[in-house]
This record gives C-alpha cells, sequence and structure tokens, in this order.
C-alpha cells in the first residue's frame, strides 16, 4: 500500500524534472550544465521514493497496513 503511495511524490519530483530539463535546453553554458545536473538529481530523488516505498511494502513496516 504505502508502494502505491509513493507514486504520488515520485511523480512530482518527475514532473519538476522534466520541466527543469526542458527549461536547461533553453540556456547557454553553464546554466545549461547546471540544468541537467540538477534534472538528473530530481530524477534520481524520484526513484528513491519508489525504492523507500517498494521497501518499507515488501519489508512488512507499512503503516497504512496495520491502520486497516
Amino acid at each position: 500500500m504505502c508502494f502505491v503511495f509513493s507514486f504520488l511524490p515520485a511523480t512530482i519530483f518527475l514532473i519538476i524534472g522534466y520541466f527543469v530539463l526542458f527549461a536547461s535546453t533553453k540556456a547557454e553554458g553553464t546554466m545549461q550544465k547546471f540544468g541537467r545536473a540538477l534534472a538528473f538529481w530530481v530524477f534520481i530523488v524520484a526513484l528513491f521514493f519508489l525504492i523507500s516505498g517498494a521497501y518499507v511494502t515488501l519489508s512488512g513496516i507499512c503503516p497504512l497496513e496495520k491502520m486497516m
């Protein structure tokens, strides 16, 4: 159940990363490199949300399952 709810912040971070990557294509020089690096960092953070949601769900320590 926690894995399903981890899709919400992951989706938000993916959208933010896409817009940062899109904005970096309009920039030039160092700002373009910085924008790409920032976008890939945001993608990695979104991936960590999914990994942590899967870990919590598979290990059985999801608090949502205990409430239901």
